[in-house]
């Protein structure tokens, strides 16, 4: 890199061939010092070639599993080797709008926070927008994340030193979720930018598409976080309610 990075760009892929190249250009267009870590986690289609054609641009470098390590572990490869003050989080089917890192990065510089997330925008897997955006807060605290998790992986951007610290776990569960529940839980509020600077994809092959599996994810982060039953009701029938209202 000739230049320090001052956002790191963790995406990682698999089988993400019909989508990946939108994804890196909606990182190459941003208007920050970046670098973008590919992270392909054995694809069996062309993924990786595309991804290969966008390392002549020297912030774009492709790392490739030797065995697939799942979502959770190959964004965990992208942190270690990333070298920026900020990592952001985009998957390969999802993409932003032109502007968001440099807004983002202004406002936790603005706000001390170490992490802020946007509003998004659903689309159709073929690109075209379902008309539906679903915005957040300008504030988002621990205990709101407890009730819903208002924050879009592919939305983030946070502090190096925050992402180091805990990291990303058990792809089975909600392992985004989690790690937000940590950070909040330790460093207060998150910030949040209400406009739909993500292009977030319903991919039909998403874990989160399959409601009923969703739900037992949610439920399980609430037992890992070392919540009791009772307690793990209260909070599973509020993320219930306001799922609801998310989507009407």
């Amino acid at each position: 890199m000739q230049e320090e990075a001052l956002v790191s760009v963790i995406m990682p892929a698999y089988n993400a061939e019909k989508y990946i190249a939108a994804a890196i250009e909606s990182v190459l267009s941003q208007d920050v010092l970046l670098e973008l870590f590919v992270i392909d986690d054995c694809s069996t289609d062309r993924t990786a070639a595309i991804a290969a054609r966008y390392t002549n641009e020297k912030k774009v470098i492709l790392l490739r599993n030797e065995q697939n390590l799942g979502v959770a572990e190959s964004r965990n490869r992208g942190i270690r080797h990333a070298s920026g003050k900020y990592i952001a989080f985009l998957d390969a089917d999802d993409w932003w709008a032109q502007g968001k890192l440099k807004l983002q990065c202004r406002l936790l510089e603005e706000t001390g926070q170490v992490l802020c997330c946007t509003g998004r925008e659903l689309m159709n897997p073929d690109g075209t927008s379902q008309g539906k955006t679903i915005g957040v807060p300008e504030e988002i605290t621990y205990s709101m994340l407890l009730r819903t998790n208002r924050i879009a992986c592919s939305s983030v951007v946070m502090r190096a030193e925050a992402a180091r610290e805990f990291y990303m776990c058990h792809d089975e569960l909600h392992e985004d979720y989690i790690l937000w529940l940590q950070v909040l839980s330790k460093y207060g509020a998150a910030c949040g930018v209400n406009e739909p600077l993500l292009k977030s994809r319903m991919s039909r092959g998403g874990k989160s598409r399959n409601k009923l599996k969703s739900a037992r994810m949610q439920f399980g982060v609430y037992r890992y976080m070392g919540f009791g039953t009772l307690r793990s009701c209260y909070y599973f029938l509020m993320y219930m309610f306001h799922g609801v209202l998310k989507y009407l």
